[in-house]
């Protein structure tokens, strides 16, 4: 060759050629891979080449879909019609079985379409029903197996460019079947010494498999074994198929190594690359000359044509019609068993399966066997070696015996397979063309008629050629080429499989340019060329094994009279063991137990935090606890100390409860463990009391009997204590002088009789139906159902009498108030310590139906408790006392008698120390029209609604004046005080003095702007349909929360979108990847759901960058999006996060139950990275992908950490163990470390978590970064205090450049505490003020800790309080009340700090004349007493003091009362007002605000606002507290909205 062409030679080759070798190899060195052999086509013939067509390809769409049925016959059927026959007919050219499995090698050297393509296409073969091998049930529904071969990508994508196949070896005869078909693979298989290839402990052998790549370990059918063991490292993939290709895989081993011997001794000088690359190419070319010039004649009949010289412009590559026509025709002739003979021409019997014996090794059962008893040693492969040389093949014909036909080694589930159908369908994947098209393409005369495919066949089975044309519907143009090749084959391969196979081995020789007759290739000289033609097979055979030349014909493809060691006969299948049949693997085996346990306990992960938080949160209060229980103990009394133990008897459905009885002079208390009172039992005569004695079960139960009260059982651990309590009880009962029975009765009889509290309370409850049924005149069926004995229960009912205890507890108050003392006293008008059923109803009478003077009367007797007939000022201040003591409130005695003082005097009684009836209902003038609806609200009955109806027509604040004061009705027109009468006009009772926009000053008399109320023709202004109704509502809540619901659209649109496009993809686009053939709905599902996780959790961090949030609100951004809902936003993204999480678990396991019954041929497909075909058909166990796969892994780890988070982070968790919650919510970092490895592992695509993750992240960073700068800096306390309720009063420096707004809050720790967790308070200063303060409750273990470090010192010494670290402010919805004209403030609880910064920041800045476009504030306080925010009380003082705007109305609610309607609540709500008016401050908070006593009706309020401010069209409304009190007013606001008026704006935080 030129200079430049060797140049370039150089430099491609060089690297491959070791550089010490380069003297004794002076030759080109053949590539592994097959490239460069042709210097202007490089690729051909190379490893991955695709398969040259002789014919057009013939596809149904002419690009790569495969014909099929109806067009084409079934191949199963066909295989059985045309291809079925008797085996044991000899070969009619006498060839050898050794020349049919050398044939076989030689393919494997030169082509392999075995490997199937991904993404996995199925061209699966239907089994007719009834099928003698494949369905003898006749189900009807097994199918066969087909996976497509591999193909080239770049093909198959147009009819121009329809499908090819690629070659997965190198497609010229150049030993790849030896040596490998790449570097690597040869190097796997070398020793590297000596130049020979590896062999095991045995020489004769080559060593095991080092790594699975190179080998194919398809399961043996016959046994199931798998795995590499009895397996060799061979050139050819499946090397090991069968002993048969196995021995001549042996056989060119040894040649190579004896060669490599001879020239180590000839060169003792050479390197072992000079001694391998030497013998390789010897080997090589022996194999070359052998099979173009042995086996290929006497494969055909004929002599392939004179070799010519090197041709560099034909195509040598394997043509698809080469591999179908020389593999099928080989399979002809493949017997079904094969003889072992040794030297002597003994042909030895073989060992069976289960150990008998037979004649020869049966084929079928010989597939992929591993250890085969029969070939353990090198002469046991001789012998197989010369057993082959002498047997004949089966006929050359078109009958395939069932060896290959029914019992081929199956794949994927199937053990076995049809070999014929399967060929079938690969020539139907290949796109081969019809018979008749090839013969064409090839120069053949046409075949016109179907006797005329093979006339000899016509005329011995006519009725094959008949069947076959009826199953292509007497078509001749559909036969297919392999049917049609076998057909015409007789004794020789017909013409067209001949022209095919010459073609092919001619194209071979030709075009390779390292054939060993290439003189100019520098491979050999004349001689050694000649040399190497001279050598024939046998020579091979006596050169590497113990046989003699004697013991071979000279050409062992055949076998004619007269060669030595003819065969016993032509072997059949009678004679031999049966084939093992099918057997149908179910991958899932054994694994649906624990794939379910699995399941199961992924799905408890969240049970598990549950527990763990539970646990956490019981370990939280048990400290707490454990102190409750020890001030109780101290506290118990010595005689409660004595008393007796026991265990009371609640009943047969209640649980027995331990108690302590103890007996005190006419009385006997029943306490439990904590001391608390459980029940009083009075001992008055002229009771009579029985005591029952059990007689039975160890005589340990008392039942005590007590008229008009339930029965006490008590049950003692032993006889003795029992006795003891009895003699005491009977000392106690002689010392109250009450009679007595005892006796005893059977336990069973005892219970049977006891009277439960239960029983007892249904009895009561028919008491108060029927007592309320006649005072109300209720229906007697609305009463209550009665069971059948009703009469006896109601008799029972109406003779029932109520204890003191009873009688407290129906009103929802304790027996030793002194309210229940002194209505029971003048109730219990017998004086027996019970009332009647006519007691009660006397009395409720009166409060349900009495007139204003007889409810007054009766409170003059309950409180004229000397009975002279007036009432002191002691016995009035004990009165007041008594309500005050009902609302758990506390007066001084001087502030009540200060009250007494100003009404007496109000009144003209100044000099009066007594008071008359007539006098005290003249001191109650001014309220009649309370009294007239004052009632006795009794626990558990409803209050009628007309009442209540008139009690929510109240409008609280009033623009136009309507009627003056009661004080004043006698001027009042007479049209408008009698309608008051009438239920339809009745006029709700003044429950609030006009605020203070209406009147100057509290001190001075105001005779205008009473309560407005709304009446018919009122409200019929504003009355709309339903539907007008809704629309208004569904408006109004559209601009309310406009910038929430397009932030969220946007939002969720965006992860729709991220949703949908993955599942477009996987549904449609992913096609060429395979799995949604694999998993359709499980990928569809976890890849959709990932992509939106992967958004959520990654843009859920910019809801937690409280800095960049505080900043972006006061920008224009804060018209847009609402930065005030960041934390209900974080909610909403996680909780729909975890939704889609459980959806993508979900998706993961169905992939893992799809992908653990996948073969293993399929799973290459689509994880490439992680499996190789190799044939196992064995795919990972469901565990695999769970546990040891790293997205499986971390998927489990990460499903644990999100059920920790979530569960710690509820909201009954998060208020029961903030810690809990701080702590697990750290595990954000973990949840993302992990999010990160999961996505990034790659399985199914590429990561993408991080396009979603960075810049989120990122800001995150910052925003952390900011936090972390301030959270350094120690922040003193200046001042400390404990203030009532639990309240603790922190005031601290304000750091530099600390600038906040009123409503604001921020974040503190304390690292006294000995933790590091922050916790958020509302900042109560106001921004004008010099330092920060903080009001907290203590509530929880961290503020009760703080209370308590934080506490005064006891001794002289100045207080060091600890320091705090401080973080924020951060912003939220309360700082916007400035934004409207009138904003309405509502605290709840705790809730009310945000509101105190609020109220004193407004009115400093009115105070300084500042420009403030609010203009009004109402301030709505809800507690249950008002000593739980004293506190509160004196910032509200102090906004009262510097409010000369009149800027804020004040309205406070205690609510711990009973209806507003109620006696109590009615009489404190006239010494309120009466308070009120002459003090100008409430009796209760001592503030110039309303006090009312009950809960708010925001409704009526808000609707009045409507009224005040008729110009103001959007109202803010700012509420903070327990979720029920915003709901409640959000509730109000969404009613108003309805309306054409004022909008609502709502905005709440809950605590």
């Amino acid at each position: 060759m030129g200079f430049p062409l060797a140049l370039a030679w150089a430099l491609l080759v060089g690297p491959w050629v070791p550089v010490a070798a380069l003297s004794p190899i002076s030759w080109e060195v053949q590539r592994y891979d097959g490239w460069y052999n042709n210097l202007q086509e490089h690729s051909w013939g190379s490893k991955g080449s695709r398969l040259r067509r002789l014919v057009p390809a013939s596809y149904a769409d002419g690009v790569y879909r495969p014909l099929g049925e109806p067009h084409l016959p079934n191949p199963r059927e066909l295989s059985n019609t045309a291809l079925r026959g008797a085996a044991g007919q000899a070969s009619l050219r006498n060839r050898t079985v050794l020349g049919v499995f050398f044939g076989y090698h030689v393919l494997s050297d030169v082509a392999s379409v075995d490997t199937p393509g991904c993404p996995a296409e199925f061209l699966n073969i239907r089994i007719p029903p009834g099928d003698p091998v494949f369905d003898p049930e006749r189900r009807g529904d097994v199918v066969l197996p087909y996976q497509r071969s591999r193909w080239d990508p770049e093909t198959g994508r147009s009819p121009s460019t329809p499908r090819d196949l690629v070659n997965q070896v190198t497609g010229w005869l150049d030993g790849s079947a030896i040596y490998g078909s790449a570097h690597a693979w040869s190097d796997a298989l070398r020793s590297f010494s000596g130049g020979r290839l590896a062999s095991g402990r045995d020489p004769a052998f080559p060593r095991g498999p080092q790594d699975a790549l190179l080998v194919w370990t398809a399961p043996a059918p016959a046994t199931g074994q798998g795995g590499l063991g009895g397996l060799y490292a061979f050139g050819a993939e499946r090397g090991n198929r069968d002993p048969f290709v196995q021995a001549l895989g042996l056989l060119w081993f040894r040649f190579h190594n004896w060669w490599a011997a001879r020239l180590a001794r000839a060169h003792p000088r050479w390197g072992d690359e000079e001694l391998f690359q030497h013998a390789r190419k010897r080997v090589v070319a022996t194999y070359q000359s052998i099979a173009m010039y042995e086996w290929l004649p006497s494969f055909l009949g004929k002599t392939p044509p004179k070799y010519e010289g090197y041709r560099p412009f034909l195509d040598p590559s394997v043509s698809p019609e080469f591999v179908v026509a020389s593999e099928q025709f080989l399979s002809t002739m493949v017997p079904p068993g094969v003889y072992m003979r040794n030297g002597s021409c003994h042909f030895r019997e073989v060992v069976d399966g289960n150990s008998s014996f037979s004649r020869a090794l049966r084929v079928c059962n010989s597939y992929w066997s591993r250890e085969n008893p029969n070939l353990q040693s090198a002469e046991d492969f001789d012998a197989l070696l010369l057993g082959m040389a002498s047997q004949l093949a089966e006929r050359e014909d078109h009958v395939v015996v069932e060896d290959v036909r029914d019992f081929w080694p199956g794949s994927l589930k199937f053990s076995r397979t049809d070999h014929l159908a399967g060929c079938l369908q690969r020539g139907r994947d290949l796109g081969l063309p019809s018979y008749a098209k090839a013969r064409a393409a090839l120069g053949l005369p046409p075949v016109t008629h179907w006797k005329d495919i093979n006339p000899t066949l016509s005329q011995s089975q006519d009725t094959v050629l008949e069947a076959t044309a009826a199953l292509y519907h007497q078509d001749l143009s559909r036969l297919e080429l392999l049917p049609g090749g076998l057909l015409e084959s007789q004794g020789d391969p017909g013409p067209l499989f001949s022209a095919i196979v010459l073609d092919q081995f001619v194209r071979l020789r030709d075009g390779d340019r390292y054939w060993f007759e290439n003189a100019r290739n520098g491979l050999f000289s004349e001689e050694e060329i000649a040399g190497i033609r001279n050598t024939s097979f046998r020579e091979v055979l006596v050169a590497v094994t113990s046989v003699d030349a004697s013991d071979l014909q000279p050409n062992v493809f055949f076998w004619v009279a007269g060669d030595p060691c003819p065969q016993p006969g032509q072997l059949s299948t009678e004679g031999l063991p049966a084939c093992v049949p099918l057997i149908v693997q179910d991958y899932f085996q054994g694994s649906g137990f624990g794939f379910g346990l699995t399941i199961g306990t992924l799905c408890c992960f969240p049970l598990v935090s549950l527990l763990g938080a539970w646990i956490v949160a019981r370990l939280r209060m048990r400290n707490f606890k454990r102190l409750q229980s020890q001030k109780r103990q101290s506290i118990m009394s010595e005689k409660l100390v004595e008393g007796v133990e026991a265990l009371e008897w609640q009943g047969h459905k209640e649980p027995s409860r331990p108690v302590r009885v103890h007996l005190q002079p006419g009385q006997i208390r029943v306490v439990d463990g904590r001391l608390t009172t459980l029940r009083t039992v009075q001992l008055r005569p002229p009771q009579q009391v029985h005591l029952i004695l059990s007689s039975n079960r160890g005589r340990r139960t008392l039942l005590l009997k007590i008229p008009k009260e339930y029965d006490l059982v008590l049950q003692f651990t032993a006889e003795e204590e029992r006795q003891a309590l009895v003699g005491s009880l009977r000392a106690a009962l002689k010392e109250s002088r009450l009679s007595f029975q005892e006796w005893e009765l059977r336990e069973q009889e005892l219970l049977r009789a006891a009277v439960t509290r239960e029983q007892r309370s249904l009895l009561l409850g028919t008491f108060f139906r029927h007592l309320f049924s006649q005072v109300l005149d209720i229906n007697q069926a609305d009463a209550g159902s009665l069971p059948l004995d009703s009469s006896q229960k109601v008799r029972e009912a109406l003779t029932c009498e109520l204890s003191r205890a009873e009688f407290a507890e129906s009103l929802g108050l304790k027996p030793q108030d002194m309210f229940v003392e002194s209505m029971f006293s003048l109730a219990d008008k017998d004086g027996n310590g019970y009332l009647s059923f006519r007691e009660f109803l006397d009395i409720l009478v009166v409060f349900m139906k009495g007139s204003p003077e007889e409810k007054s009367r009766l409170m003059f007797r309950m409180y004229d408790f000397d009975g002279n007939g007036l009432i002191s000022k002691d016995e009035f201040i004990r009165m007041l006392r008594s309500f005050i003591e009902i609302s758990n409130n506390c007066l001084p005695k001087a502030q009540l008698a200060e009250v007494v003082e100003s009404m007496f005097r109000e009144a003209g009684f100044q000099d009066k120390e007594e008071l008359t009836w007539e006098d005290f209902h003249f001191l109650l003038r001014d309220h009649d029209s309370e009294l007239r609806f004052t009632q006795l609200c009794v626990k558990g009955v409803e209050v009628p609604e007309v009442i209540k109806d008139l009690c929510r027509r109240a409008s609280y604040i009033s623009q136009e004046q309507i009627c003056p004061s009661p004080r004043v009705s006698a001027r009042c027109p007479r049209t408008i005080l009698e309608p008051a009468l009438t239920p339809q006009r009745l006029r709700c009772p003044t429950d609030m003095d006009p605020p203070q926009e209406t009147r100057r000053r509290f001190g001075k008399k105001v005779t205008s702007f009473q309560p407005l109320l709304f009446t018919e023709a009122h409200r019929e202004k504003f009355q709309r349909s339903r539907r007008h109704q809704t629309v208004q509502q569904f408006k109004r809540f559209v601009e309310n929360y406009r910038r929430h619901i397009g932030c969220v659209a946007v939002f969720y649109a965006i992860a729709a979108a991220l949703f949908l496009e993955r599942t477009h993809h996987y549904a449609f686009a992913a096609h060429h990847k395979g799995i949604t053939d694999t998993t359709r709905v499980g990928i569809i599902l976890s890849r959709g759901t990932a992509a939106s996780i992967s958004f959520m959790f990654s843009y859920i961090l910019l809801t937690m960058c409280r800095n960049l949030i505080t900043f972006l609100r006061e920008t224009f951004l804060n018209h847009y999006i609402p930065f005030d809902a960041a934390v209900d936003f974080h909610r909403l993204i996680a909780g729909t996060a975890i939704v889609l999480t459980v959806l993508h678990s979900a998706g993961h396991v169905v992939n893992v139950y799809l992908f653990s019954i996948s073969p293993l041929s399929v799973l290459a497909c689509l994880f490439p990275g992680l499996f190789r075909d190799d044939g196992s058909e064995l795919p990972q166990k469901y565990y695999w992908w769970f546990f040891q796969t790293v997205p499986g892994l971390t998927g489990v780890v990460l499903l644990l950490v999100l059920a920790i988070m979530y569960v710690f982070a509820s909201h009954h968790f998060r208020r029961r163990s903030f810690r809990g919650f701080w702590l697990t919510h750290h595990l954000y970092v973990v949840l993302y470390v992990l999010l990160i490895i999961h996505g990034s592992f790659a399985l199914i695509q590429l990561p993408r978590f991080h396009l979603f993750f960075l810049v989120p992240a990122l800001i995150y960073a910052g925003d952390k970064l900011v936090s972390l700068s301030r959270k350094k800096v120690e922040i003193s306390v200046v001042k400390a205090e404990l203030l009532p309720s639990g309240v603790t009063h922190l005031r601290f420096q304000r750091p530099q450049g600390f600038e906040y707004k009123s409503g604001q809050w921020v974040q503190i720790a304390c690292l006294a505490l000995g933790t590091t967790e922050y916790h958020p308070f509302t900042l109560t200063s106001a921004p004008h003020e010099d330092t920060l303060s903080l009001h907290i409750r203590a509530v929880g273990p961290w503020t009760i800790r703080l209370r308590e470090i934080y506490a005064p010192p006891t001794g002289d010494g100045s207080a060091k309080y600890p320091k705090l670290y401080l973080d924020g402010p951060f912003g939220e919805g309360h700082q916007e009340w400035h934004r409207f004209e009138v904003s309405v403030l509502v605290g709840g609880g705790i809730g009310v700090t945000p509101f105190a910064s609020i109220l004193k920041d407004l009115v400093f800045k009115s105070s300084v004349s500042c420009q403030v476009f609010c203009k009004k504030v109402y301030f709505i306080w809800v507690t249950r007493t008002q000593r739980q925010f004293e506190w509160l009380a004196d910032i509200i003082r102090e906004v009262e003091e510097n409010d000369r705007q009149d800027l804020v109305s004040v309205h406070i609610y205690i609510t711990q009362l009973a209806e507003k309607f109620d006696l109590r609540t009615t009489m404190l709500y006239i010494c309120e007002r009466h308070f009120q008016k002459v003090l100008n401050r409430s009796l209760f908070t001592g503030l110039r605000s309303v006090t009312h006593f009950g809960r708010p009706p925001f409704e009526a309020f808000f609707n009045s606002l409507q009224e005040v401010h008729p110009q103001v069209r959007k109202i803010g409304v700012f509420s903070c507290g327990p979720p029920g009190m915003t709901k409640n007013v959000e509730k109000a606001c969404q009613l108003i909205n309805k309306q054409d008026r004022t909008h609502f704006s709502h905005h709440y935080e809950n605590f």
